[in-house]
């Protein structure tokens, strides 16, 4: 199966472009110039070129704390050009996967967020996303599948397992926040996910298999909890470590508000689709052997 991913260089294409052979597919990544989401005009071209059986839309405007003040480009990349994207598929005939975040979410609930629980974003980011899956429900939801996905991390990029390897490469001690709590998920099994999602959708016009799904890692915690494994995981193949100081969202402001909770159930996707990613510590093992085996 040929399949068109937007963008070149994100988590999720990089770990889909990795992955492709592994499933029987050729993954196509298109990015800029060729692709350009801040111009949504080039979106059709460039897909139609491509020949895909099916596209993913992973490309997304990203800097959480940067959208605060670049509120109209933030909407311009994941609302219109994710529309974009879905009405070229639409245009071409083929299944979509769309890549949306946890951020759609305020965090306040108690329990994990299934998909039909209400939507309430806090930022600009969240805000934005959420508007790109309305337009791509509106343009081509009767042959599109969202997943979000959250706390992605990979050997590509930049992502919080590399900048807390990072700091503990100069420093004794990092300060993380111990009360935002979320599904640490390896932008490797995200791929495999969407992957499976997509050749559902191909093989499968079945309407349960269209709409939008959570797809995150087994298991849960904070992101102290998660420096604290990335830790020692790192020190047990002599990688960098150090202590985690647990410290409070109040401590450490950001421009944009992050949810306290993050955590996504991901029962529907697995009754559906056939996805369960693993327990997140295993992959988080795979990746961590892989960084320190590219730093030596």
């Amino acid at each position: 199966m040929r399949i068109a991913v937007t963008g070149q260089v994100g988590q999720v294409v990089t770990s889909l472009a990795e992955r492709d052979a592994a499933a029987g597919h050729e993954v196509i990544a298109i990015g800029r110039p060729q692709l350009d989401l801040a111009d949504p005009k080039s979106v059709m071209h460039a897909l139609e070129a491509a020949a895909p059986d099916a596209i993913v839309s992973a490309a997304a405007y990203t800097a959480v704390d940067k959208a605060e003040g670049e509120r109209d480009l933030a909407h311009t990349v994941n609302r219109a050009g994710a529309g974009a994207v879905a009405q070229a598929a639409k245009t071409l005939g083929v299944p979509l996967v769309h890549v949306s975040t946890d951020y759609v979410f305020d965090g306040a609930l108690d329990r994990p967020y299934v998909e039909s629980d209400a939507t309430g974003p806090t930022g600009v980011y969240g805000v934005s996303k959420l508007a790109g899956e309305q337009a791509v429900l509106a343009a081509h939801g009767d042959n599109s599948a969202i997943v979000r996905v959250a706390w992605v991390y990979s050997p590509y990029g930049a992502n919080f397992v590399k900048t807390m390897l990072r700091l503990a490469g100069d420093r004794d001690e990092v300060s993380v926040v111990a009360d935002q709590v979320g599904n640490p998920t390896s932008g490797l099994e995200i791929a495999d996910g969407i992957l499976m999602v997509a050749t559902n959708l191909v093989a499968d016009s079945n309407p349960a298999l269209r709409g939008v799904f959570h797809m995150t890692a087994q298991g849960e915690a904070s992101w102290a909890d998660f420096a604290e494994a990335i830790f020692a995981a790192s020190a047990a193949r002599g990688g960098p470590s150090a202590l985690v100081r647990r410290i409070g969202t109040v401590d450490y402001p950001t421009p944009a508000t992050r949810p306290a909770n993050s955590r996504l159930d991901c029962g529907l996707i697995a009754r559906v689709h056939g996805v369960a990613l693993p327990n997140w510590h295993g992959s988080l093992d795979t990746v961590i052997a892989r960084l320190i085996a590219d730093a030596n």
